[in-house]
């Protein structure tokens, strides 16, 4: 069996990292960009760093920031028609996940206008040519959008999220600066960072996980577990560190998949606008303890990476209790609530078909039905 691994062409790491995208795009030739932003980054001057290195190399953009947190379908074709209209030939993507997956698929339809309709990318589109290139600048420290061939949109209309897998949509330069991220609010760099967490424990779980993603999402799961409670009490180290574990989580899960932990939180945020970091980390634990018996000794590593001590002592049903344990503990010390008092019963079938449903249902290492997403849903009420 042949294993794909993709990665980006470029990426820069470090403190004031922002300042290599004019170094990029000079000896890329690009002549103007369309920076994708949301109205907060703009608003609290957060896009504003990226700006000044454009204006002070004298490079061309125009700012779009029609974007919503979780993005839509509006936002999208809103968005192709600027890009467009500027006349850029390049996208800088601003933001967290949602900047980021509403630049890939504007990028995506810019260069395969075959696929207009925002719906015909979900799940593997056969699109035929790489998307607008784009420089990814991420503010969050979680998504890892910024290395991943992935990207969610919202169907409003049908009150649900869809995924779109392509890797035409891979940025071709990551720019992971952590000084754009100083500015998170607590709360932000709790869910973001839970998503994160939540990124390396299913990829390093998934049907699809092999020797070289078990490599990043291990060492993921350490860096995470020893920096967000840090990054949270807004320590730079904590942020540094949560800076690099997120983008090593995304190399990884990017190229094996995911599983129902984030399919079930792809419904909540469509159904209820939860956001996805809190949707994550509210369903992880749950969702472990759902695949602990399909796990092997995988949940002892998990354990092992999350600080647990005596995990070669302890009985396979000791250290997987123990990975969740520890996995819950972070959440709580954070600050995420373990219920959801929105969800009522009369939602449940709903909600658990459209999680079936999900692209991110199949990698998961134990197959769910309809009864077994209820079941899960209901342990939030």
């Amino acid at each position: 069996m042949a294993y794909r691994f993709m990665l980006n062409e470029t990426s820069y790491h470090g403190s004031g990292a922002i300042k290599e995208i004019a170094t990029e795009a000079k000896a890329r030739a690009f002549k103007k960009a369309l920076v994708c932003s949301d109205p907060d980054l703009v608003k609290f001057g957060v896009t504003e760093k990226v700006l000044s290195v454009l204006k002070d190399a004298g490079l061309e953009y125009e700012l779009y920031t029609d974007i919503k947190a979780n993005p839509t379908i509006e936002n999208v074709t809103h968005g192709v028609e600027a890009f467009k209209k500027s006349g850029a030939d390049y996208i800088i993507a601003i933001g967290g996940g949602s900047s980021m997956d509403t630049a890939k698929a504007i990028g995506i339809i810019a260069t395969n206008p075959e696929f207009a309709d925002v719906r015909s990318l979900e799940g593997v589109a056969p699109t035929k040519k790489p998307c607008a290139p784009i420089i990814a600048v991420p503010t969050t420290a979680g998504t890892a959008a910024e290395v991943t061939i992935n990207y969610v949109i919202t169907d409003v209309e049908k009150k649900r999220k869809f995924v779109c897998v392509d890797p035409h949509d891979m940025p071709i330069v990551a720019v992971v600066d952590p000084d754009m991220m100083s500015s998170m609010p607590k709360g932000l760099t709790a869910s973001t960072g839970m998503d994160a967490l939540t990124h390396a424990i299913e990829g390093y779980t998934t049907k699809g996980a092999w020797e070289m993603s078990d490599m990043f999402h291990l060492k993921a799961i350490e860096i995470i577990s020893k920096n967000l409670r840090g990054a949270v009490a807004n320590e730079k180290q904590g942020r540094e560190g949560m800076a690099l574990g997120q983008y090593i989580a995304g190399m990884g899960f990017s190229n094996v998949g995911l599983g129902i932990a984030h399919s079930m939180a792809h419904t909540l945020g469509a159904v209820y606008d939860t956001p996805h970091g809190v949707a994550c980390a509210m369903m992880l634990p749950i969702v472990m303890e759902y695949n602990q018996d399909m796990t092997g000794e995988k949940y002892r590593e998990i354990a092992r990476a999350m600080g647990v001590v005596g995990v070669d002592g302890m009985s396979q049903d000791e250290y997987r209790k123990a990975a969740i344990d520890a996995v819950r503990k972070l959440s709580e010390d954070v600050g995420i609530p373990s219920k959801l008092s929105a969800i009522k019963e009369e939602d449940l079938d709903f909600l658990a078909e459209s999680a079936k449903a999900d692209a991110c249902a199949p990698g998961n290492p134990k197959d769910a039905d309809i009864d077994d997403f209820k079941a899960m849903f209901r342990k939030l009420m």
